[in-house]
């Protein structure tokens, strides 16, 4: 016969009443809100580790006090066990690795949100101009009289760090660059330029820079804080996991300043390659391993490629790259005689760097500020097919977009933010990028042997950005054949000076 669980099962006892749990404080009611300040804040900083588990000790037995307890156990019954609340080993570690395909997509999300701040900026040519901020001391290129920096450099790259921080908390505070994000308005008065919470404190801020012009500052804090929709549907497929605690990124948030604040938009090409003007003008964003130095991934947007001619508008071009244990996928579209040429998807390196010898002979690009011993060397290994231009990071790209075989540069005035989102890229396709005199002092081997140049330390005898130069100079190029017949050519034709370089 049942009987009811209240008056107790035949041959025992009675149960004893339950003693009714005790009534749980009211929690206080959390304190106002201070008013948000017009100065932008800084964000409050993510607690570390130990801050974590110290927060999360504390109050552990307080909690325990207001659970209610658990009814003893009998024999016969299992005792009742609460969930855990601490994530599971595996999940945790998961947590610590990102999917690179992740890190990549947010990166050309945050390249074409980079890039509508710098085309926005050069919308009205007479608010250009207050934007403008002459380089001192240790931020100077030495390559430069007059070096400069735009407000435009320092909101893209501070929103590229934000960004970045938002989305995968700790990666942000890895991110390097170029520019520092102190300015001076026309005032003389000297403010940190951060993206602020809101749009509306952003617009505040840079109304201080720009000496009270409300109706651009609103502009600006607009674009900045627009969401963005941007990626490509090829890395979808991508499944590469990778710590993330290994990753740095090194960013140039305007590579050409001076050719972005020149502003020149009827430069004729040649075969492609423009030697100047807003075509040179590039985003660069590179991903390498702070344990190695290699790079794993690249972005390099180009904001200004070509413009409508009723609405003076630019429309930009994307392109990436991803280079980890054997997995090499890439936006360009290599040859292939069997493809059709409207067919423009995305897909992995199959052979890029067995390429070979171009029949029509070698190509260069150098730099407009290359030596002229080293100019007419690299003239007499290409003739004709040598094509200067402005822009580290668009000689580069020129290598990646296969209008130029290679890029070199014999100087000491290129740094790591200029080359590492290319040689990413490169390296996905099958090539890379060189130190120019080590390859001169050691040219014999492979050219898989050949030091590539690495990201993760500065020199500790330089100060300031020389630091970060890549002291021996640099070679770009897609395929390691060209590579090898390049310099076995071009080492006859230098300078002995040059030569030891």
């Amino acid at each position: 016969m049942l009987r009811s669980a209240r008056r107790g099962r035949p041959g025992t006892s009675p149960r004893r009443p339950r003693r009714a749990p005790a009534p749980r404080a009211e929690p206080a009611p959390p304190p106002p809100r201070a008013a948000a300040a017009l100065s932008c804040s800084p964000r409050p900083p993510l607690p570390s580790p130990e801050g974590s588990a110290a927060a999360a000790a504390a109050p552990r037995r307080a909690r325990a006090l207001l659970l209610p307890r658990a009814p003893a156990s009998r024999p016969g019954l299992r005792p009742r066990v609460p969930p855990l609340r601490r994530q599971p080993t595996a999940r945790r570690a998961a947590a610590a690795r990102s999917e690179m395909s992740a890190v990549l997509r947010e990166l050309l999300r945050v390249s074409e949100k980079a890039a509508d701040i710098a085309r926005a900026c050069r919308q009205q040519e007479a608010l250009f101009q207050l934007l403008i901020e002459e380089k001192k001391g240790g931020e100077k290129n030495k390559k430069f009289a007059v070096d400069f920096k735009t407000l435009a450099d320092v909101l893209v790259q501070e929103v590229i760090k934000q960004s970045v921080e938002d989305k995968f908390p700790g990666l942000g505070k890895k991110v390097l660059g170029e520019e520092s994000n102190e300015f001076t308005n026309d005032l003389g008065e000297k403010m940190i330029v951060r993206l602020c919470p809101t749009e509306e404190e952003t617009a505040e801020l840079l109304s201080r820079v720009l000496g009270g012009n409300k109706l651009a500052s609103e502009a600006l804090a607009r674009v900045v804080h627009q969401d963005v929709t941007f990626g490509d549907p090829a890395l979808d497929a991508v499944e590469v996991d990778i710590p993330q605690d290994t990753l740095g990124i090194w960013v140039d948030p305007i590579d050409s300043t001076y050719q972005y604040i020149k502003g020149s938009a009827d430069i004729k090409s040649n075969q492609g390659i423009f030697p100047s003007g807003l075509q040179c003008v590039t985003i660069l964003i590179g991903v390498y391993d702070l344990h190695t130095g290699v790079p794993l991934m690249g972005v390099i947007n180009q904001p200004f490629v070509s413009q409508d001619l009723n609405t003076l508008r630019w429309k930009g071009q994307c392109y990436w790259g991803l280079s980890y244990e054997g997995t090499n996928l890439h936006s360009l579209q290599l040859p292939d005689p069997k493809r059709k040429s409207s067919d423009t998807q995305s897909r992995g390196t199959e052979d890029a760097g067995s390429e070979g010898e171009c029949p029509h002979g070698l190509s260069a690009v150098i730099s407009t500020s290359e030596k002229d011993s080293v100019r007419a060397a690299v003239a007499r290994v290409c003739g004709e097919r040598v094509f200067p231009a402005a822009g580290a990071g668009y000689k580069s790209l020129c290598v990646v977009q296969g209008l130029a075989d290679l890029y070199i540069f014999s100087d000491d005035t290129t740094f790591k933010w200029d080359s590492c989102a290319a040689h990413a890229i490169l390296r996905a396709l099958g090539g890379g990028m060189v130190d120019f005199s080590r390859c001169l002092r050691a040219p014999s081997g492979p050219a898989s042997d050949w030091p590539q140049l690495l990201y993760h330390a500065g020199d500790e005898g330089a100060a300031g950005v020389d630091r970060w130069a890549h002291k021996g100079g640099l070679v770009a190029y897609r395929s390691q054949k060209q590579l090898e017949t390049f310099l076995s050519r071009l080492i006859p034709n230098l300078a002995p000076e040059d030569a030891r370089t």
